[in-house]
């Protein structure tokens, strides 16, 4: 359990859902957005400044919703349990979390693993859904995506690992300058709430689901009713532009956002784009 402490320096609270204390921080009011982040990030301070977190767009965001921004089990101050953390866990933790908090079909949006989380949850549960923006993460749904065995590559060391190797990720991240500082802020982070070394505890969790495909296909999407705005960059190294229209065209409900000029990162424009597409279905 986190300590009061630690969940002040943090600016977070806990709800108890599915069997887990869940941190998240909330800010502004109106509508309520669920902000679901990242694979590695949190929603902690230390990530203020990194450009693969929503942190920095907190404050814009909560200029027209009640953002409600959760932390996923085994990252940053919620604490895992005990089982697996596959991509359904992740989607039964959020769910739970709307119950307990009582909120009536929020809006949904997430980057990267956070999307696609968000992305399951309005598979399995459509009416569940106000309205969903799902900025990349749509990579996993190709059981064949070149993700899987870069995954195992890099959190196992080989393309053919079974397991996570936490010192040989450690070695590819700081392989990679672009990486580096947001391993080195996952470490610091993670570390900070739930105690030295639980970075290595995370990553045996993030690999199970890191390097296999969920179960569900890019065919899934049309179960999808809420409207469903799909969004990337067209130089996102993950998540390619050809099945971000894939994806769109199987949505009933569907729009698609390509930003120029962009990576696999959030940006000033990504999150304006986020809300102009939230605001036109606040009344769905």
């Amino acid at each position: 359990m986190i300590d009061d402490a630690t969940l002040a320096e943090r600016g977070a609270k806990t709800v108890r859902a599915n069997g887990i204390d869940i941190a998240y921080v909330e800010a502004g009011d109106g509508p309520p957005l669920v902000l679901l982040h990242g694979g590695l990030a949190s929603t902690g301070p230390r990530w203020a400044d990194s450009p693969v977190a929503y942190v920095a767009h907190m404050a814009t965001l909560a200029q027209h919703f009640r953002v409600i921004a959760p932390e996923t089990r085994g990252g940053g101050a919620t604490v895992h349990g005990d089982g697996g953390a596959s991509f359904s866990v992740l989607a039964d933790d959020v769910l739970a979390l709307i119950d307990a908090l009582g909120l009536d079909r929020p809006m949904l949006a997430g980057f990267s693993e956070g999307a696609a989380t968000a992305t399951i949850v309005a598979i399995r549960e459509p009416g569940a859904v106000r309205a969903l923006a799902a900025h990349a993460g749509y990579d996993i749904f190709n059981p064949e995506a070149a993700v899987f065995a870069m995954g195992r590559a890099i959190f196992g060391g080989n393309p053919e690992a079974t397991e996570a190797d936490p010192d040989a990720a450690e070695a590819a991240f700081q392989g990679m300058p672009s990486m580096a500082a947001i391993f080195a802020t996952m470490k610091a982070d993670y570390d900070s709430a739930q105690g030295d070394g639980h970075w290595r505890q995370y990553l045996q969790l993030f690999f199970d689901r890191a390097t296999r495909s969920p179960g569900y296909t890019l065919d899934d999407y049309r179960a999808i009713t809420a409207p469903t705005l799909i969004l990337t960059g067209d130089r996102d190294h993950f998540c390619s532009v050809e099945e971000a229209a894939a994806a769109y065209r199987n949505l009933p409900a569907g729009e698609l956002a390509i930003l120029p000029d962009t990576e696999h990162v959030i940006t000033p424009a990504i999150v304006d784009t986020t809300i102009l597409f939230l605001l036109r279905h606040v009344n769905d």
